[in-house]
């Protein structure tokens, strides 16, 4: 399970680290074309969301890898949970129903990471 849990980890960890680098750094014009919800809100709201994203993709492995306060692996995993209900949320309240699924999966993956690490293999 211990195998299972890193793999979801790293797959996770690379989406955010990708999401939250191009949020945090490319032009609001350019996020607009495949990101509507941008306009919706001020840019310093999308680069704080960019930031705290490319955090937590960092927080999901490192503090686990080097264990150096591996309990914040958790903490990272439970922020991006709320981030993500954050974004599931908005995309039904603006009925973008397409646009949900990445980030439904982004929850789960982000939920079995905070169960794995845990429940079902504790981070000592």
């Amino acid at each position: 399970m211990n195998i299972v849990l890193w793999v979801i980890q790293a797959i996770t960890a690379l989406a955010f680290l990708a999401a939250g680098g191009f949020k945090s750094t490319q032009p609001i014009d350019t996020l607009a074309k495949n990101m509507t919800w941008v306009k919706s809100f001020p840019a310093a709201f999308v680069r704080f969301i960019g930031i705290c994203e490319f955090l937590g993709g960092i927080g999901l492995i490192v503090p686990e890898l080097t264990h150096i306060l591996p309990w914040l692996t958790i903490v990272a995993a439970a922020g991006l949970v709320i981030i993500m209900i954050g974004a599931v949320v908005y995309h039904i309240v603006r009925k973008e129903y397409a646009n949900i699924a990445p980030s439904v999966v982004l929850l789960i993956l982000s939920a079995i990471i905070v169960y794995g690490r845990w429940i079902l293999v504790p981070i000592h």
